[in-house]
């Protein structure tokens, strides 16, 4: 009868424990994942369909996506190499939540397979190491 009367109180303790975590992990949620989506669309504005196979001085249109759900307003830095020039700078401010995308039209001027176009995006104040990187290969005849 004794012992019917610990493991009673064990098992309520137990329950009442058990309640109370439950109840401080609903009350105070784990904050989710801090990330940027950085994307590339091709002409159709779906993730393919990219202009990789151009003639010498045609040119190529994507849209550069960045979507910030860092939980808070970041400042980032987006630039796009050809064959490591700089073809352009583009500093922007994004609320949490926001998306923004960004037309992009590109010429390449001379021809030869898997030329690379790199689109790094930086978030500020660093500027020396991407937070973010896309290439793309582009074979010109």
């Amino acid at each position: 009868m004794k012992i019917d009367k610990t493991v009673s109180y064990i098992l309520i303790a137990c329950i009442l424990v058990a309640f109370v975590a439950v109840a401080y992990i609903i009350i105070n949620p784990s904050p989710g994942e801090k990330f940027t989506e950085f994307y590339i669309l091709g002409m159709d504005g779906k993730a393919g369909n990219y202009p990789t196979n151009l003639t010498v001085g045609e040119s190529g249109n994507l849209t550069i996506g960045i979507v910030n759900h860092e939980g808070t307003t970041t400042s980032y830095q987006m630039v796009v190499k050809l064959n490591n020039e700089v073809l352009k700078i583009e500093n922007l401010q994004l609320k949490n939540q926001e998306k923004k995308e960004i037309p992009f039209t590109f010429q390449v001027n001379q021809s030869g397979n898997g030329q690379k176009l790199e689109f790094l995006l930086f978030k500020l104040p660093n500027d020396q190491k991407p937070y973010r990187y896309l290439d793309l290969l582009v074979n010109v005849t």
